[in-house]
């Protein structure tokens, strides 16, 4: 779309208009006419990450910067708190998807900083040789460790909220366990009955395997405090002030808060690579494997609510259809299978975008980034919903509670307690009988006396074929 009211610049690769007011300038232009691909913004924490570096190697920088250009240097640190603040978001333009490994993000964010900081200095936008993008607020710096230094502070900050919301997802789920403790139901394996279980353990199951995925993304995640600020384009720190090297992760451990933030034991190594961005993501792969096949469990318990098992009742959040009076879906485990398919289609994406990198760089960090980003935001919020509006308000009706019963004792599979004492082939009998006849296992013992008097009378086999008890064997292991 053609610029009706714009500032003509210039530089060596000739020349583009920019919108009147823009904070941004001709590298960022030149991006946003070169990638109109995904209309979707930088997360704005990514945003936040981005001014967070550029005010620590502005830090770092001090003493030549005020060399160079005296008074620079806190109009640079004051352009950088006030997007930490969150003003001048709206002015980072670019599309998250695009070629060049990230150098029209790191453009973007030095443009408009310069520009803040002009506008702060009392002069008018894009006047390079007062405040440059290039020389001041990208000085001793690389779009090849500003990126990935970025990235690594936005993803482990997203990662501590996301831990959060798992953490009191996780609780609520041993809520449940305890509530439901004394709730004995059919198990199920291949779809077909098995022998009972615990509603309580069940969900304690769940629980557990939520605490490994916050234990699994908590370690995956601490390979994100090591950083490559400094490394400039390949590693080699060329361009960049001894001191500055020295100095500059200090800074940043600072202004972050991270306090385990470190430089890479090898600046070109950390150049290279993004293996910590893919196990992060299979991490983050693993749990929602795990929740989707949790939201799978509880969608078949609350089917119904007469024609399917109708086994728990899930809170009415809203009408389930435009045609259907009164009915509810499970649209909250619903939405943690959509999740956990995008955050599967989004770790393939970003395995295939480790692996593209070559030699000293990988170029295809951008889309790696925006996927990573993408998938624990979405997981972030979609866990606290989930727990809170739907796990948390599982409820037992009194009909919930009498299929339940029912289930258990009309299955044919409780003759399995009696193969210890009679053994499979006999109990096996029984339990077909049992269905062909549709009389409960113990309504069937019963009908015969010598089996009865074999297992030490009616209320010891009543003892055998008690549901609850059989759910308990390995309690005292």
């Amino acid at each position: 779309m053609a610029i009706k009211h714009g500032k003509t610049l210039e530089d060596s690769m000739g020349r583009v208009i920019i919108p009147l007011g823009a904070y941004y300038g001709i590298s960022t232009q030149r991006a946003i006419e070169n990638f109109p691909i995904t209309n979707y913004q930088l997360h704005p924490e990514l945003i936040i990450a981005l001014a967070k570096v550029k005010k620590a190697a502005a830090k770092a920088n001090k003493e030549v910067l005020e060399a160079k250009r005296p008074g620079i240097f806190q109009h640079i640190v004051n352009a950088c708190d006030a997007i930490i603040d969150g003003y001048y978001h709206e002015w980072f333009v670019v599309d998250p998807i695009q070629g060049g490994a990230g150098t029209s993000i790191n453009m973007n964010a030095n443009e408009v900083i310069a520009n803040i900081a002009l506008v702060e200095m009392g002069h008018e936008k894009c006047l390079d040789a007062i405040v440059s993008p290039y020389d001041h607020v990208n000085m001793s710096q690389s779009t090849n460790d500003v990126i990935p230094t970025a990235a690594r502070i936005c993803i482990r900050k997203l990662l501590d909220e996301l831990l959060e919301s798992m953490t009191n997802m996780c609780e609520i789920f041993r809520q449940k366990s305890e509530e439901f403790d004394t709730v004995v139901k059919m198990g199920r394996t291949h779809l077909q009955d098995a022998v009972p279980i615990r509603l309580g353990q069940e969900f304690d199951a769940y629980r557990r395997v939520i605490q490994r995925d916050i234990e699994r993304i908590s370690k995956t995640g601490n390979y994100l405090y090591e950083v490559n600020l400094g490394a400039t384009a390949v590693g080699t720190a060329l361009n960049a002030n001894p001191t500055y090297v020295k100095e500059v992760i200090e800074h940043l451990r600072e202004i972050t808060g991270f306090a385990d933030l470190k430089r890479c034991d090898s600046l070109i190594d950390g150049t290279q690579n993004t293996d910590c961005f893919t196990e992060v993501s299979a991490a983050l792969k693993i749990c929602v494997l795990n929740m989707s096949k949790i939201a799978n469990d509880l969608r078949m318990m609350a089917s119904g609510p007469r024609c399917g098992f109708g086994e728990i009742t899930l809170e009415k959040l809203q009408r389930g259809s435009s045609i259907m009076p009164d009915k509810v879906n499970p649209v909250l485990p619903e939405l943690i299978n959509q999740v956990a398919f995008q955050v599967i289609g989004n770790d393939l994406t970003i395995s295939l975008a480790s692996e593209a990198g070559q030699f000293e760089l990988n170029v295809m960090q951008p889309v790696l980034i925006y996927n990573l980003i993408q998938s624990v935001g979405m997981m972030k919020n979609a866990f606290r919903v989930f727990g809170e509006r739907c796990v948390a308000r599982i409820t037992l009706s009194e009909a919930n509670t009498k299929r339940i019963k029912g289930y258990v004792e009309e299955s044919p599979v409780m003759a399995t307690a009696l193969a210890p004492y009679i053994g499979y082939e006999r109990s096996s009998a029984i339990a077909r009988v049992a269905r062909l006849e549709e009389l409960t296992v113990l309504e069937l013992c019963l009908q015969d006396q010598s089996l009865v008097n074999h297992l030490g009378g009616e209320e010891n086999l009543k003892r055998i074929l008690n549901p609850d008890a059989m759910t308990r064997m390995g309690e005292n292991l």
